[in-house]
């Protein structure tokens, strides 16, 4: 039985992972963190109001759907008491990333950063960096709703850094913006991103490869966050045999 901590328990991703968990038979709810509902309920579980609050001997993984800034405490607080971790949230520098590889490449906990739980939109990832060897021309747009804090989103820049990797390196046509600065969007090696932001939108990304004659698109559609759980329920029964810091669920999916 694999004992779960929930950070950010109460919030749009932190609820349904909840109920995923206590419907998991190889896995048991133990803890719920939000700093927002100090004395919320969640499946029986009075919900704290921070990690430090927790046994960590009651933990063998948590898992984080915070914001950036609580995520790098939360991690740094399970690599300190021996839990592994299991992380959804974005917006972490690379900095952070190196420090969390090196901090838990010395200790005896795992940490996995998954910047999309869909499986789907792993499958999109793996299949924008085959086209990415044939194709020498990628524009990707993501679309989401406008409560996401950052942009772009992490699977956005998780694909274009992958296909950076092995595109050509052509470099993005410049292009004259009449008055309107960042109508090419951002860009990320010779991939350009745009994001979008907007009611009735989940999650979203079409990635847009072109070359003499011909355009590729491959395109993932979130239409409800359920579709997030089983790659979450995958990561929490996988991190414990994945050394070190992991990034996307590849590893876990043996792709």
């Amino acid at each position: 039985m694999i004992r779960v901590v929930v950070a950010g328990a109460l919030g749009k991703m932190g609820i349904p992972v909840c109920g995923a968990v206590v419907a998991d038979p190889e896995l048991r709810l133990t803890g719920a963190v939000d700093a927002s509902a100090v004395g919320a309920g969640v499946h029986g579980l009075e919900v704290l109001e921070g990690i430090d609050l927790l046994e960590a001997d009651s933990v063998d993984v948590l898992v984080d759907f915070t914001n950036a800034e609580a995520a790098v405490a939360n991690i740094t607080w399970a690599l300190d008491n021996g839990v592994h971790a299991v992380v959804g949230t974005t917006g972490m520098s690379v900095d952070e990333l190196g420090e969390i590889a090196a901090r838990s490449d010395s200790g005896d906990s795992n940490v996995i950063v998954v910047p999309n739980f869909a499986l789907g939109a792993v499958l999109m990832m793996k299949f924008a960096e085959m086209a990415a060897k044939v194709f020498d021309e990628c524009e990707i747009i993501e679309l989401h709703h406008r409560g996401k804090l950052d942009a772009p989103s992490g699977t956005a820049i998780a694909t274009a850094m992958r296909v950076a990797e092995v595109m050509k390196d052509t470099p993005v046509p410049t292009v004259h913006e009449k008055g309107v600065q960042g109508a090419r969007g951002g860009g990320i090696g010779p991939v350009n991103i745009h994001s979008v932001r907007l009611d009735g939108l989940v999650a979203h990304q079409e990635v847009l490869f072109g070359s003499q004659g011909q355009t590729l698109s491959i395109r993932h559609d979130t239409t409800d966050r359920s579709c997030f759980m089983p790659g979450v329920v995958m990561a929490i029964k996988a991190v414990g045999s994945l050394p070190g810091l992991t990034v996307g669920l590849e590893e876990a999916l043996s792709i």
